[in-house]
This record gives C-alpha cells, structure tokens and sequence, in this order.
C-alpha cells in the first residue's frame, strides 16, 4: 500500500508537473528569441541611421565600412551592409551571396525579420538616402544569440520540478507510513483476538474507515467476550445441575445389599462425580488464563492408572517418557491432556484383541516440539485411516479421536494417525512453553 501510493503520488506529481513546466520552457524560449531579435532590430536600426548620411557620398564609404565594423565582434551578431550593386561590407553571411529573395524585398524599402533555411533569424532594414540606390543593413543571429540565456531558467524550473516530486514523495511516505502502521496495528490486534487474547482491543487512528473498523472490531471483541462467558457459565450451572442426580446414585449404591455391588457402584458415582467437578472447574475457569501442563507426567500417571486394567487382559505395556525432572510444558490444562490421553488408551483397550500390546512415548523433537504417542501391535484402522468424527466403524464414533485431534489443534499442535502391519500409531504434537 505505502509503495503504491508513492507511485501514485510521483506519476501525478510528474504530470502535473509536465502539464505546468512544458509551456514556461517554451516560454521562456520564446522569450529569449523576441528579446534577441529586438536588440537585433534596436542595432539594425542603428546603423541605418549611422551610416545613411554616410552612403550620400562616395567621399564617406570608409566612415559606413568603420561603423559597421564597430558593432561586430566575436560573440555579437554577425552585422553586415549590402550595398545597392550587391558589394558587402562586414561580416557577410552566406546567404547574401548571391543576393536573396529577401534582400531584394527589402531594397524595396520594407524592414522585416526572417528565419533562413540555414537556420537562426536575420534582421533586414533598408537604408535610404545612397547616392547608387537602396542599401540594406542586415544581423544575422545563429541559434546559440538566439536563445543565449535559456539555460539557466530551464535548469532552475527542472531543480523546482524535482524538488517538488520529492516533497510530495516525502509527504505521501508520511501519510502512507501512517495508514499502513494502523492497518497493521488493527491486523495485530485481530490476530490477538484469534489467538484467543479477549482482552485485544484495537486504537481508533488514522482515517475514519479504519477508525470505524477499529471500532466494530472493538464492539465484535466484547460481544465474542460476553457470549463466552455466558456459554461457560450455562455449561457451569448444567454440570451443576448434575449433582443431585448423582448424589440420589449414591444413596441407591448404598443401599445395595451386596457389598461388592455397593463397592463397584459407589466407585462408578465417584468417578463421575469427579468429572462433573472437572467440567465445572474448566467451565469456571477464566478466559485469559494460560494453561499449561507437564505432558511427561500426565502420560506417566495416566499409563499407570490404566495398568490394571491393561494387566487383567494380558497387555504389555510400555511407557516412554523424559525423567521426572525433566519438564515437557504444553499449553494446555492437564486435564485436558489426561481426557486425550485417555481417550487414545482407551480406544486400544477397546479395539484391539485381548492381549495386544501397546506404548505410550512422550518425546521432544528436533524443531523443539513436544510430541506423544499411542501405537499399538493390532490390527489397525478399518480401510487404513481413522474414522471421521460421528462415523462408525468397528464400534467406535469417531468421537474419541476427534477430541485428541481438537485438543492438539486447539493449542497450536498438529494431530496424525498411521496405520501399518505393525500396528495402529496416533500421534499428538504440541508446542512448548517457558517454565
């Protein structure tokens, strides 16, 4: 935007420029002729006067042939009388040899001025009053005499024209240099907002349709804001809803007479109070905080919790992880992490033949990435590709790997599946952060 708008400023600037100078330089041209060929004139006319007395006599022809010499030198015009039987005295020019057109007018006792085929100009004036007939004094001017003291008008007028392109190049630079810093400030500010900043509010500056942008974009962050924190506390209140209900599975698991019963049930009601704690806590929890969750310690203390169960069906498992003292911090809350991984384990133990074994390896890349992954020794996935989110296929909706995807993508990870003779591989990628 800035270069095209310096572009566009130096092409008008140019024109209206050429538009302007174009017509004084040719005035200035022809200034410069009129004022040469008047002096030409005003000298002409001198010497008629000069030497008419002279050309009575033929006592007097030195004083005429003194006079016209005086008024010749190297850079005057070339001055010169031609007398009535063609006999030139001065600088002759090659024109009168042999007598022209223009002379023999002249002889007829009119005055003019004349532009030659040789170029220049010359200034033809008669002198009446010779004893043999009419003489004719003439100046003849090159085009050097003639537009002498041209060039430093022109040269001033191009260092005015240059001067002005660059003072309108210096002030479309400024205006363009601050639209385009508040263009991009507002694109910042809506990049924040995408990323999930809600408190991003953009400066109203520069134009008005950039001032209304920032404004609507203003008004469109603070709706976003307010139905967020409206979903989240509906999502709250629901989930709390859900406690008398699971209070009242409870009290009938306690009033089972077989105690085992009673046991498995009340750990089933535990268990699910915990989620709905879960749920309120991540509905409560504000906006603007920034989570983040050592990603080796969620996969070793979620490996270790399903371990029984991998046990009671004969699984081997493995688990692969940096030692606890080293820190894989990803931006997302741990519980988050712990449904994920759950949810990858869990489509294992469900999906795969009793006895197949599986690997949980948590590891950091060489582009500084942290990456998890869930690979089993089973059959793999239906037709080679994970099902789709809401597609059955072997059982399963799709739903599991759909919630490992988002989780992963939500925080700016990557999210891949693999299936080979080996075995089924899903693989989390997410970026690290600071400790």
């Amino acid at each position: 935007m800035r270069r095209s708008l310096l572009l566009l400023t130096a092409a008008t600037t140019a024109l209206v420029l050429t538009a302007l100078l174009v017509p004084l330089t040719l005035l200035t041209r022809t200034h410069a002729a009129d004022r040469a060929t008047a002096e030409a004139t005003a000298r002409a006319q001198w010497v008629a006067h000069a030497i008419g007395p002279a050309l009575a006599t033929d006592t007097e022809r030195e004083t005429a042939e003194q006079t016209v010499e005086s008024v010749n030198g190297t850079h005057l015009p070339a001055t010169s009388l031609i007398l009535a039987n063609d006999t030139t005295i001065g600088q002759a020019h090659p024109a009168t040899t042999p007598v022209t057109d223009a002379i023999r007018l002249a002889r007829t006792g009119r005055a003019f001025t004349y532009e030659p085929k040789t170029g220049g100009r010359q200034v033809l004036v008669p002198v009446q009053g010779a004893k043999d007939g009419t003489a004719v004094v003439q100046v003849t001017l090159t085009e050097k005499q003639l537009y002498a003291g041209t060039l430093a008008p022109w040269l001033a007028m191009a260092g005015i024209g240059v001067g002005l392109v660059l003072l309108g190049l210096l002030l479309a630079d400024r205006l363009g240099a601050r639209l385009v810093g508040a263009t991009r400030r507002l694109a910042r500010t809506a990049d924040r907002l995408a990323a999930g900043d809600l408190t991003a509010r953009a400066t109203p500056e520069g134009p008005p349709e950039l001032r209304l942008v920032a404004g609507e974009l203003n008004r469109l962050a603070a709706r976003i804001d307010e139905l967020l924190t409206a979903e989240r506390e509906n999502a709250a209140d629901l989930a709390h809803r859900l406690r008398t209900p699971v209070a009242a599975l409870r009290l009938d698991a306690e009033t089972l007479r077989d105690t085992d019963e009673a046991d498995r049930i009340a750990a089933d009601v535990t268990a699910l109070e915990r989620s709905v704690d879960d749920v309120i806590r991540k509905a409560r929890r504000p906006l603007r905080e920034t989570p983040r969750a050592d990603l080796a310690a969620v996969a070793r203390e979620r490996a270790a919790f399903w371990l029984p169960l991998a046990e009671d069906q004969n699984r081997t498992t493995e688990t692969s992880t940096p030692p606890p003292t080293t820190r894989i911090l990803v931006p997302v809350p741990a519980d988050e992490l712990a449904a994920a991984l759950d949810t990858l384990i869990g489509n294992v133990l469900d999906h795969t033949p009793q006895g197949t074994p599986f690997t949980v390896t948590v590891r950091r890349t060489p582009d500084d990435r942290a990456q998890l992954t869930v690979a089993d020794e089973g059959p793999g996935f239906p037709d080679g590709t994970a099902p789709d989110r809401g597609t059955s296929g072997a059982g399963s909706t799709g739903l599991g790997l759909d919630i490992a995807r988002r989780t992963a993508e939500e925080a700016g990870g990557g999210f891949e599946t693999a299936s080979t003779p080996q075995g089924a591989r899903v693989t989390l990628t997410f970026p690290l952060t600071q400790p």
